[in-house]
């Protein structure tokens, strides 16, 4: 009966019309926003993944451009470079 009066009453209906169209039927609504909002974090773990990248990829030229042995030792590895003489045997494993 307490409720009767106020559910009756047409700024109640207003009211709970205002709400569902901002929830359900705006632009900006509640599932629009939730969505927007696991995007932000996406790109925020991408963005923190790629600068760790940048520091490890730039830490390796600075070390590949300073240290001789090092550069020697990678062109190795990576593209199989071998001085005169050398074999180079190359290990695939199996799967």
């Amino acid at each position: 009966m307490f409720f009767r009066k106020y559910i009756n009453n047409r700024y109640f209906y207003t009211g709970l019309a205002f709400v569902i169209l901002m929830v359900f039927f705006d632009q900006e609504n509640i599932v629009e926003q939730l969505n927007l909002s696991r995007r932000l974090s996406d790109l925020e773990e991408q963005k923190a993944f790629y600068r760790e990248e940048i520091k490890n990829n730039t830490e390796a030229i600075y070390v590949l451009e300073h240290d001789t042995l090092r550069m020697e030792k990678y062109a190795r590895e990576k593209y199989y470079m071998k001085k005169d003489g050398e074999d180079v045997f190359v290990l695939v494993p199996e799967e």
